[in-house]
């Protein structure tokens, strides 16, 4: 049996950002409740090369989408990097997973095949679309939305595998 590159990448992507937009809520709630200024959880890093909270929000939004897009032979609507709160953040999740629930299998299926490009600065890399959704888009959307949970956690968040997860 086989899976469907839509079932690969939509449905996943979906909870994945879903699950992290839970747990940005979390976080928001830490930071009211001990009265930390906006700005600090949201410009937090795990260490100094790495990119604060908000980056890996933005990345993971980004590549989710855009992933899918290319895939189904589109362009994603860019979204500004703008994002200095909780709701703000929350929201670009929200969004994101209204777009990623307007494509169909049919839109999807039938990628495997189908160069990719994807410009990164100066170069052009081209990959067929599963090995671009298995080796590119999944594992660096899991990344970026992995560091984000662990910087919140590592922040004191209560928050645990069944975030990250959702509920089945």
């Amino acid at each position: 049996m086989t899976i469907s590159m839509y079932k690969a990448s939509v449905p996943p992507l979906v909870r994945t950002l879903s699950n992290l937009a839970g747990i940005l809520e979390k976080g928001a709630a830490y930071e009211n409740s001990k009265g930390i200024d906006p700005s600090v959880l949201i410009s937090t890093r795990l260490f100094p090369d790495m990119f604060p909270l908000a980056k890996q929000i933005q990345i993971a939004s980004d590549v989710s989408r855009r992933g899918v897009a290319r895939l189904a032979g589109l362009d994603a609507p860019s979204i500004e990097d703008n994002e200095s709160t909780f709701p703000q953040l929350i929201e670009r999740l929200q969004s994101s997973v209204a777009y990623l629930n307007t494509f169909t299998p049919q839109q999807i299926d039938g990628s495997e095949e189908k160069i990719i490009s994807l410009p990164v600065g100066d170069d052009v890399y081209k990959f067929p679309g599963q090995a671009y959704l298995l080796a590119f888009v999944m594992p660096n959307a899991y990344f970026h939305v992995t560091t984000a949970y662990n910087i919140l956690r590592h922040s004191g968040v209560e928050v645990g595998k069944l975030d990250y997860l959702g509920q089945s």
